[in-house]
């Protein structure tokens, strides 16, 4: 059976294609062979660019341009190569630098160097770099643009709906009134703090050898500082240089990665089941797509088919994120093997908070508010009121304010009309029994739209 989007195992290869799309050249194993092949080549490039000290053969333009041109010009088929070398070596990066080795060979001069290819690196100098550069590139091209994408339709619809008065629920319970925008807006600025911290993580890179001291380096040449070669190594590729670390970068920074990012889509998932629930109880509308169906039996239904998917899908991209949050900073004294498999599930990992990304924006692309619902649920619970009258009663110093609208609403049916009784027998001045009387479950809003216009000038 041919690979092809109906027999991938996996749905981000297969149903979610077009979705994951982003993340495929960064994340395939293609992808990860360009980015190891981009590093070996720019550790080479350092070394030709110390050809005095190390007193090498200067190179011409050319060969350089040569060099460029194997990453520049690199193709499926030139990883398809590597695959195969591996499966003689057993090992992948060693696999490359045969495969570069080889290229080399085509140039008499090139071929004089071809020895410095690799030089004193370990696998895993090569591997964490590329894998610091996968995330950045992951980060800046793919998730900031989308989470400022999600920051900026929440902020739309925050300031759209600012004035839609909105009944509240505490415990499931009718509340105090907010408004649509401002239940929104909360997301908004929750979410937009993830956005921030996410680009102020540092992203680290080490290049120290097989554990982390320039053993080999310095075997071969005593007289230079590695460690400041190094740093400006790792520095040239706008990466921060771990100075400090065994044969592996003990993944610190990922685990703060994803911390981040896991926190994000927890609130995103409290959004989704949020929306849900509004479209649950008509407050939000769903567009009626013509050509889709909502259920195979009942004609009627719009599921809010988009915000269960993103859930779902922000739900296992956490789950592997905390499993990577907990597994990756561990490891067996200088090395062990184990976080490599999990590293090479980074992608799959991100692919699942961008699929639930592109699924709550398209939900909310179909939503359209309700407000003749909106009203109908606040005019049916004056009892909100309660909370207002009790406390003005409070600021006139009346006794048992607090006792006296709970024997007047818990548990009960009011209408306007008996808040409003209950109101003029008060012993408070009549200006403040008017302005009582033109509280409703409406306009009680507090302070909602003023926050919203605030926080999103």
């Amino acid at each position: 059976m041919n690979l092809s989007l109906l027999t991938a195992i996996s749905p981000i290869d297969g149903r979610y294609f077009k979705s994951t799309k982003s993340l495929r050249y960064i994340f395939s194993e293609f992808g990860f062979l360009r980015y190891r092949l981009q590093v070996e080549i720019l550790w080479l490039k350092k070394i030709i660019s110390m050809h005095k000290m190390l007193k090498l053969k200067k190179l011409e333009y050319k060969d350089i341009s040569f060099i460029d041109d194997i990453l520049k010009n690199f193709t499926i088929k030139d990883a398809i190569y590597i695959k195969n070398i591996e499966k003689k070596t057993n090992h992948d990066v060693k696999a490359l630098e045969y495969f570069l080795k080889d290229k080399f060979s085509q140039s008499t001069r090139l071929s004089l160097i071809s020895e410095f290819i690799h030089f004193s690196c370990t696998s895993e100098d090569i591997n964490n770099i590329a894998y610091a550069l996968m995330i950045k590139d992951s980060i800046n091209q793919v998730l900031l643009p989308l989470w400022s994408e999600i920051i900026n339709f929440l902020k739309k619809y925050s300031i759209q709906y600012k004035n839609s008065s909105l009944l509240s629920m505490t415990h499931g319970q009718p509340a105090t009134p907010s408004t649509m925008g401002k239940e929104i807006l909360n997301f908004y600025y929750r979410i937009q703090r993830q956005f921030f911290k996410l680009k102020k993580i540092e992203i680290l890179a080490k290049f120290n050898g097989t554990t982390g001291n320039y053993n080999a380096h310095v075997a071969a040449y005593p007289y230079i500082n590695w460690h400041m070669i190094s740093k400006e190594f790792i520095t040239s590729l706008n990466l921060i240089w771990n100075p400090c670390t065994t044969q592996i970068e003990p993944h610190d920074y990922i685990a703060e990665i994803f911390g981040c990012i896991s926190l994000f889509n927890t609130i995103l998932i409290d959004f989704n089941r949020d929306i849900w629930g509004y479209i649950s109880l008509n407050y939000f509308k769903q567009i009626p797509i013509d050509h889709e169906v909502g259920s195979s039996v009942m004609p009627h239904k719009i599921n809010p088919i988009d915000f269960e998917n993103s859930e779902g899908n922000l739900g296992l991209s956490n789950a592997l994120m905390h499993h990577m949050i907990n597994k990756l900073p561990i490891s067996r004294w200088q090395r062990d093997l184990s976080d490599s498999t999990v590293l090479r599930n980074i992608g799959v990992t991100l692919s699942y908070s961008v699929i639930a990304y592109y699924s709550m924006l398209n939900g909310m692309k179909k939503l359209q508010i309700n407000n003749a619902q909106l009203l109908t649920n606040l005019n049916q619970n004056w009892s909100v009121l309660s909370e207002a009258i009790q406390t003005v009663m409070r600021r006139y110093n009346i006794q048992n304010s607090y006792e006296q609208l709970k024997k007047l609403t818990r548990g009960k049916e009011i209408n306007q009309i008996d808040l409003h009784k209950f109101i003029s027998n008060l012993n408070i001045p009549e200006i403040e029994k008017k302005r009582l009387k033109k509280m409703t479950p409406v306009n009680y809003i507090g302070s909602a739209i003023q926050i919203i216009e605030e926080i999103t000038a």
